[in-house]
């Protein structure tokens, strides 16, 4: 199976249907987003026990008979919860993996945009989703493939830049290995830090020296999605 085996088409048509709008056109004041988006939070915030149908239709201040309108039952909300993880944060690896780069480095700063950026992949909902699997075996199995799925997407990366077969598995691996271990164990390191380590780490995990112009544009990039974030946390807190 490919890489992007995992975003089969009954994972995107979750997905879909969660993004669907109010079915009666203004009835009811919250949409089947609403209800994922305050699933997500308490996902994160609280684990998926508390992902309950009366706590939702609290914290939405809507009766819990709405909640029907768009999901089945509280497993099709969890459900779809696992699709919209898959739709962002695996689809976030594979897409920026397959960008075309001149070279080795330029793909691994491909790489690397997506996970600066919460906005494509979101680390605390894949920690969320990691404890979540904990407890249930169906949901370490969509786990286990979503680390398959992405690690083979960052192989195939080193291997179109003239890396061997083993060679790529084990970089990738690195990589991959290395970025989530990060997000469990650093809770918070200033971007300047990170970025006055990126020549060392990008001939760490490559063996090849970038371009100082291609890092230099990289930086541009990192610190203009950092400037965003920032704006977009100060909006939502106004």
């Amino acid at each position: 199976m490919g890489a992007r085996g995992c975003l089969d088409s009954s994972v995107q048509n979750f997905y879909d249907r969660a993004m669907d709008g109010d079915p009666r056109k203004g009835n009811i004041k919250v949409t089947a987003r609403d209800w994922l988006s305050a699933a997500e939070h308490l996902l994160i915030e609280r684990g998926v026990a508390q992902v309950k149908i009366l706590t939702l239709a609290e914290t939405l201040e809507v009766s819990r008979s709405s909640f029907y309108w768009y999901f089945q039952s509280r497993k099709d909300l969890l459900d779809q919860l696992l699709a919209t993880w898959q739709a962002r944060n695996t689809k976030a690896v594979l897409d920026h993996a397959g960008r075309p780069a001149r070279d080795i480095t330029v793909a691994v700063m491909n790489l690397f945009e997506c996970f600066i950026d919460p906005n494509r992949f979101d680390p605390r909902l894949d920690f969320a989703i990691r404890e979540w699997a904990r407890r249930s075996p169906e949901v370490r199995a969509e786990v286990d493939r979503a680390d398959a799925a992405r690690i083979e997407a960052i192989q195939s990366m080193f291997s179109r830049h003239g890396y061997a077969e083993g060679e790529a598995y084990v970089r990738a691996r690195i990589i991959y290995y290395m970025q989530i271990g990060y997000y469990a164990l650093v809770e918070a390191e200033p971007l300047e830090t990170r970025i006055a380590q990126l020549e060392a780490y990008l001939i760490s995990f490559t063996g090849q020296h970038p371009d100082p112009e291609e890092m230099a544009a990289f930086v541009d990039r990192a610190r203009s999605v950092l400037a965003t974030n920032v704006g977009q946390q100060a909006l939502s807190r106004a």
